[in-house]
């Protein structure tokens, strides 16, 4: 029989706008509605559900709330055919943990269309290291390619290399056979980006042009991009003619200034990711290619690993920009 009480992260406002978070008892009756009770074995703490916790509400409105974008577990009980107790389960993105009640939580209960079966290759806990930051990466090299990027065009620049997407997108782009520009603002992670497959790791200023210039000289074949603002700008007028800019991110800034000079002269593609309502047929597909041509074995080197009483260090990290690679929650 299924104990009815759980714990959950919950983030509380007072009267006087101030925010706290806790760890406390909750009964599966307090869930949102939905087609699917899932037990949460693992999520995973990303920059969004950092944001919620602090009160942020641009990404959440009402609170009390819980957050956690992505989880991973086992289904209990199930009002649609396609799935059954004992199947296990991916959640990402949509609107979980931003205005639904989150997976940093042991139980969840969402709609039949935001859930997929656990892909065939990997296991829980590697689909919660992979996560939202994965798939975003992974959508990123999906629409590069299908815009004509080749390994033989040459090397991929990544921004904000040292985070949750840049990190998958480093270890994803070499698996896939490029060679990968790793930027980041952290010298303390030049090793742990060389680990995770990056061929050069380079300061973030070294794709920070801040001269008047249209264009610059041609330093890479195609760039996925998490910061936005004048770096987007930068890998856009440095990228090789007929290249791809994956803009999937906007941690520096949400502006973009820039000319249409890289476009109609060097025929560059600007590529916008959104992962969080990305079509559910290309969802299984791309998640079929991280369990399988684009698996990753050094998942390990990625992945910090806490439970939901450790958690609360982690969010004031990861507010502060000293994470690095993923977070994963046991529950």
């Amino acid at each position: 029989m299924m104990d009815n009480s759980f714990r959950a992260l919950r983030i509380t406002e007072d009267e006087s706008g101030n925010f706290s978070r806790n760890i406390i008892s909750r009964t599966i009756d307090e869930l949102p509605e939905g087609d699917v009770l899932i037990k949460i074995h693992y999520a995973a703490l990303n920059f969004k559900d950092a944001l919620s916790s602090i009160g942020n509400k641009g990404v959440t409105r009402k609170y009390p709330h819980t957050p956690g974008i992505d989880g991973a577990g086992v289904v209990v009980e199930s009002k649609v055919g396609n799935f059954n107790p004992g199947d296990e389960v991916v959640v990402t993105s949509y609107d979980l943990g931003m205005n639904v009640d989150g997976a940093l939580s042991q139980y969840i209960r969402v709609p039949a269309k935001w859930v997929i079966p656990l892909p065939e290759g990997i296991n829980l806990k590697e689909s919660m290291i992979i996560g939202t930051a994965g798939l975003t990466a992974a959508i990123s090299l999906y629409k590069m390619e299908r815009n004509g990027q080749k390994p033989e065009h040459g090397p991929i620049a990544v921004s904000g290399a040292s985070g949750g997407v840049g990190s998958m997108a480093v270890s994803i782009l070499a698996k896939a056979g490029y060679q990968v520009i790793a930027s980041t603002g952290k010298e303390d992670c030049y090793d742990f980006l060389k680990k995770l497959g990056a061929t050069e790791v380079v300061d973030r200023e070294y794709i920070n042009d801040d001269s008047s210039r249209p264009m610059i000289k041609p330093k890479w074949a195609g760039a996925i991009d998490t910061v936005g603002g004048n770096t987007l700008a930068t890998l856009l007028k440095g990228c090789k003619p007929t290249g791809s800019v994956a803009a999937c991110g906007l941690v520096g800034s949400p502006n973009l200034s820039t000319t249409v000079f890289p476009f109609i002269i060097n025929g560059i593609n600007l590529l916008g990711i959104d992962s969080a309502n990305y079509p559910l047929e290309e969802r299984h597909y791309v998640w079929a290619k991280l369990a399988n041509e684009w698996r990753l074995s050094n998942l390990d080197d990625i992945v910090t690993d806490c439970s939901l009483d450790e958690l609360d260090p982690y969010i004031e990290m990861m507010l502060k920009g000293e994470t690095k690679g993923r977070i994963v929650v046991k529950m």
